[in-house]
């Protein structure tokens, strides 16, 4: 480790706000990941010959833990460096907020200059300075994180202003000053592998062993996604997409198993498979290494090609999610999806016929959805029988055309307290009981189907959390749901 003056043992300590025991949902789930986007930023500070830390924030209590690494490492800087490979820091729950600003707090009092990194950050960059907050990185941080890290430490780093996608409050006016946005990093290779040395993964190990019987390590193969879902929040990225050499991706995946012990792979990319010919270099390139490792993604319908399927399963694929998000048309013309309802049992089949399981991300509540659309999508689900469903309701995330199109609705409550919160935001058609029993009823019988079906299953991967529920309880949620929709309608809702 590098020397620090100052009495400091550590020129920077890096961490970031999703602890998942604030999570009610996802502990029931029990798949917790390392924080890839953290690390990332961990390795590049690293090879630049830069003393660096971790407090992982999603296995450890941050109201004890992080004052006490604070204690144990004594940084000059703290980066606050949230994981934007992780779908629930997009969401900005309030709860991971709150640990945010704790981090914050307890950061300043033991005199680090915080950087902050993120997409809560980035959405209310004056409130994090106010509170101490020393620099706010916007857009892909990697880079901006390590000139401001030399400028701030180095002798000769450039100027926090000279900095491109660098948000601060100006010490002569005390207003925000923000640097032009920096360009997105195109050749992806050029990064070092995440610093994965620095967690502790037997905890993550115990954790996925003692509830699925498997070890699951993330990793991702591109970032960003070209497709305009009009709801999708793209705060880094924006539509740009670009993606690793197979090579390097098959390297990664080896290294994954032969020395981390890897049993699952988790591709936590936005869309995965957007080519099929870099799919095919990817299972080539896997089965010369024999690096194959069963591994989820998610992608989208109309990427699951036969030739697409069949390539994913020669790599090593056992599940993908597809966001199928409506049966009705109508609801993905009006969400600017760019699919269409038909590639549904098409794309399911495709992957069945090459025995991945296949899982649907399910939306419901977007503007102009009817108890007709709905019915359409749990046709729609009863027609395919999907392995699994997630299913959430429309959540208008700033910067997104939807969240502009509701805004003026939107109250106090901006966004989830926890991922299971399920709360329509805006003038939804029904109210939220509705869409919760909704919710149930469908998972019910989905979940009844798997575990029927559990006995079957050839993949190897992580335990199912399918439960067997009888006909009987399946058929009482369902009336529930019907009962419901006619006395929890909003009579003014949101229109398409």
């Amino acid at each position: 480790m590098k020397k620090v003056a100052g009495g400091h043992l550590v020129d920077v300590l890096l961490t970031h706000s999703y602890h998942l025991f604030y999570d009610p949902k996802q502990i029931r789930k029990m798949q917790p990941y390392p924080p890839l986007g953290t690390l990332y930023a961990a390795a590049l500070l690293r090879k630049h010959g830069f003393s660096v830390a971790l407090f992982d924030t999603m296995l450890e209590d941050p109201e004890p833990g992080f004052p006490a690494a604070l204690a144990r490492h004594r940084p000059r800087l703290v980066a606050l460096y949230e994981d934007h490979f992780n779908f629930l820091s997009k969401m900005c729950l309030t709860r991971m907020r709150e640990v945010a600003f704790g981090v914050l707090e307890a950061s300043v009092s033991a005199g680090a200059t915080v950087i902050a990194s993120g997409t809560d950050a980035s959405d209310h960059a004056e409130e994090y300075l106010r509170r101490g907050c020393g620099y706010v990185l916007l857009g892909e941080a990697e880079w901006t994180l390590l000139e401001l890290v030399q400028g701030l430490l180095g002798d000769s780093g450039p100027r926090p202003e000279q900095i491109p996608g660098v948000t601060f409050l100006d010490p002569a006016t005390d207003e925000l000053f923000r640097t032009p946005s920096r360009p997105l990093l195109r050749d992806l290779d050029t990064l070092p592998l995440p610093a994965r040395d620095l967690i502790q993964p037997e905890a993550y190990r115990r954790a996925w062993q003692d509830r699925h019987g498997v070890f699951s390590l993330n990793l991702v193969a591109s970032r960003g996604c070209p497709y305009r879902c009009n709801w999708c929040s793209r705060p880094i990225y924006g539509e740009s997409f670009h993606v690793r050499s197979p090579e390097s991706v098959a390297e990664e995946m080896r290294e994954l198993k032969e020395c981390y012990g890897a049993e699952h792979l988790w591709f936590a990319d936005d869309v995965f498979g957007l080519k099929h010919r870099w799919v095919e270099e990817l299972a080539t390139a896997v089965e010369r290494r024999a690096a194959m490792v069963p591994f989820k993604i998610q992608s989208r319908v109309n990427l699951m090609t036969q030739e697409v399927a069949s390539a994913l399963r020669r790599a090593g694929c056992s599940e993908v999610w597809m966001g199928v998000e409506s049966g009705s048309q109508k609801i993905l013309n009006a969400m600017e999806k760019g699919t269409h309802v038909e590639c549904v049992p098409v794309a399911r089949e495709n992957l069945r016929r090459e025995g991945i399981r296949t899982c649907f991300f399910l939306q419901f509540g977007y503007p102009g959805e009817t108890w007709e659309d709905i019915l359409n999508t749990v046709e729609l689900v009863r027609e395919t029988r999907p392995e699994d469903i997630g299913v959430s309701v429309s959540y208008p995330l700033p910067g997104t055309k939807f969240y502009e199109r509701v805004r003026e609705e939107l109250g106090v409550k901006r966004n989830w307290v926890d991922s299971d919160d399920l709360a329509v935001m805006f003038k939804g058609t029904y109210s939220n009981d509705f869409y919760r029993a909704l919710r149930d009823a469908l998972h019910a019988e989905v979940d009844m189907w798997a575990a029927q079906a559990l006995g079957g299953n050839r993949n190897s991967g992580p335990k199912t959390n399918a439960t067997m529920v009888s006909a009987g309880e399946v058929a009482r949620l369902w009336k529930i749901v019907e009962q419901m929709e006619k006395s929890c309608s909003n009579p003014e809702p949101t229109l398409a």
